[in-house]
């Protein structure tokens, strides 16, 4: 196994995901890769009101692992072998473990492997390692061709945090899509992206530290948060603003009726589709059926440009 020292990385540990170990070297007032696109906006899992919530010590949803999540723990080191198979050049890609900057303590991260570039099947001194993350998805809609720079942007974020953690300048990434379509892609550090991502980490942590909470935004993430704060129920009335007593009451008609409507054109594709797979407009894939052991619908599924 080779043994690296990247030029700012101070290894924390190689932790199992979810053990105690994990979450310590991961918790308290820092910022992981996984964190750092909730920060400015971008992730599909998490919104910048449950990350300060989070890094408050405020009550959060309990963690519900789900099935696609199941199958990129199990499909990550086949990803990972496909990859090595198909670069001989390099060293044996190991497991990173989880890092801190040298000089900032809140920065952190844990790859998924990291490796050296061979030349002439020697480690060249003045090489730096590079990193290597491994990634399942069920759609390739925010994917490019393999070889492009074309991937999703919370997923750039990941890596451009990563790099910057560990001062290094390179990044490969290796994806399974749909079960079968293997793509891959390199990403180079950009400066200019690593300022951004850790200004905004320093005033997001600068806001938990004052208490400055982020407004109630739009995402699932903060609805879920905002549950699981209260604890009990007084028998006492809580007078709200009419505007919000407004709003709340016709956007609540406004979904009742496009909920109708939706079951309505859901109806009429389920129908079309009939006992087809896909339903398709031109070249573009707009649904499609999954079914139940005896052949009937169990759902239509839409193929979306964003998946968790």
């Amino acid at each position: 196994m080779i043994t690296v020292q990247p030029p700012t990385g101070i290894l924390l540990g190689q932790y199992t995901p979810g053990t105690p170990e994990w979450e310590q070297a991961r918790g308290g007032l820092c910022i992981t890769a996984t964190e750092i696109a909730a920060v400015v906006g971008l992730s599909p899992w998490q919104s910048r009101f449950s990350l300060w919530h989070k890094k408050a010590g405020l009550p959060t949803p309990p963690f519900q692992p789900n099935p696609a999540m199941e199958w990129g723990n199990r499909l990550e080191d086949a990803v990972a072998q496909k990859w090595v198979d198909e670069h001989q050049d390099t060293t044996e890609a190991v497991e990173a473990g989880t890092w801190r900057h040298r000089d900032r303590d809140w920065q952190r991260a844990t790859p998924d492997r990291i490796f050296m570039p061979l030349r002439g099947w020697e480690i060249d001194p003045g090489t730096l390692p590079q990193l290597l993350e491994i990634k399942t998805s069920p759609f390739g809609d925010e994917w490019g061709p393999s070889g492009s720079d074309t991937l999703p942007v919370y997923y750039r974020c990941q890596i451009q945090w990563q790099l910057d953690t560990l001062g290094l300048k390179v990044c490969h990434v290796a994806v399974l899509i749909g079960g079968w379509d293997y793509r891959e892609y390199v990403v180079e550090y950009d400066a200019d992206d690593a300022q951004i991502l850790r200004d905004a980490a320093e005033r997001f942590l600068d806001d938990v530290r004052r208490g400055n909470r982020p407004p109630i935004d739009g995402a699932d993430a903060t609805y879920q948060t905002i549950r699981v704060q209260p604890q009990g129920r007084e028998d006492r009335d809580v007078g709200i603003p009419l505007e919000l007593a407004a709003r709340y009451e016709v956007i609540g008609d406004q979904r009742r009726t496009v909920d109708s409507e939706f079951t309505q054109v859901r109806g009429e594709v389920l129908d079309l589709i009939g006992d087809g797979y896909r339903a398709v407009c031109g070249d573009r894939r707009i649904a499609y059926r999954t079914v139940n052991p005896d052949g009937t619908t169990l759902a239509l599924q839409p193929y979306r440009s964003t998946h968790a």
